[in-house]
């Protein structure tokens, strides 16, 4: 097969269009800050951005006026506090006004299984008793037809592209994710189009030899790129470690809106793309992050 590898600003360009639902996951790690970089300084308007916990990198995109409405299922600064950014826009509509629409984490996530398992809904034990039914109505419940009992459902979710970052993949697009995961796989399958921003580019030789960290075939890719760090101010195990300092440090720079803008003004608009991001934070700040070796051992797959 012929190699899917572009730079993040091709695969960008290309593949995410004004007015789609977008969708960057990543549980905890692997949360590609880069990408969404990328849509702010490529001004893509009128988004729907999904994502169970919409981190600062959704912040931002909302405060740069890319998204109309949020689909999410909690939304704040990790152990910190608000997304101060995303406040303002449900607040006061600056710089926009934007929907919201929201469920619990379960909820998301059957919303992406039923989307990548070609359903209409995903039933759930959940929402008894929660107000959530009342403020979204696209949250209804049914009778189970073999015991009678009542059970919450959630539609299928099926965005028009999703970004999935990993530690390694192919030319391919087959892509491989260690440590913690969360619906990556899920939102990748239902999505309409995949890109797959990795670390590392390595041969199909190397994904072949260990199958079971394939979490993303390359059948269901469009597009590669590889950007290492792309993930920071988050992480990638393995590569390098999150910036906590970072983050408590964003309550006080997206606090106000002056604030905001001259962090996308100097971060974001004022950067080429990721690797004038890492020269301008520096040898040293890099390498205080990069992580070390833990190696795990060895599986023998052999008959």
């Amino acid at each position: 097969m012929s190699s899917k590898v572009m730079t993040m600003s091709q695969a960008v360009g290309k593949f995410v269009r004004d007015g789609d639902t977008v969708v960057i996951e990543g549980f905890t790690h692997l949360i590609c800050f880069a990408a969404g970089h990328e849509i702010i300084r490529q001004k893509k308007r009128d988004l729907v951005a999904c994502r169970l916990t919409p981190d600062l990198i959704y912040d931002q995109m909302v405060a740069a006026g890319c998204v109309r409405k949020l689909v999410f299922s909690w939304a704040g600064n990790p152990g910190v506090g608000s997304l101060f950014g995303l406040r303002r826009a449900v607040e006061e509509g600056v710089p926009r006004k934007i929907e919201v629409e929201e469920y619990s984490h379960f909820g998301m996530v059957a919303r992406f299984m039923a989307g990548a398992s070609h359903l209409p809904f995903m039933h759930l034990k959940a929402f008894e008793g929660s107000d959530l039914p009342k403020k979204n109505k696209n949250i209804k419940f049914i009778r189970c037809p073999y015991t009678g009992k009542r059970y919450a459902t959630v539609p299928a979710l099926n965005p028009d592209i999703a970004i999935i970052h990993v530690q390694r993949a192919d030319e391919e697009g087959n892509a491989q994710i260690w440590g913690l995961m969360g619906v990556q796989r899920e939102a990748a399958f239902a999505s309409k189009r995949v890109v797959i921003v990795a670390e590392e580019l390595v041969a199909g030789d190397v994904i072949r030899a260990d199958p079971n960290r394939t979490l993303i075939p390359g059948l269901i890719v469009a597009a590669v790129v590889i950007e290492p760090f792309a993930a920071n101010p988050s992480y990638a195990l393995g590569y390098y470690d999150r910036d906590n300092a970072f983050y408590v440090e964003w309550a006080k720079v997206s606090k106000g809106k002056a604030g905001m803008d001259r962090y996308l003004d100097e971060w974001v608009y004022g950067l080429s793309g990721r690797r004038e991001y890492q020269e301008k934070l520096g040898a040293e700040y890099v390498g205080k992050l990069r992580a070390d070796d833990r190696p795990s051992g060895s599986v023998n797959y052999g008959f």
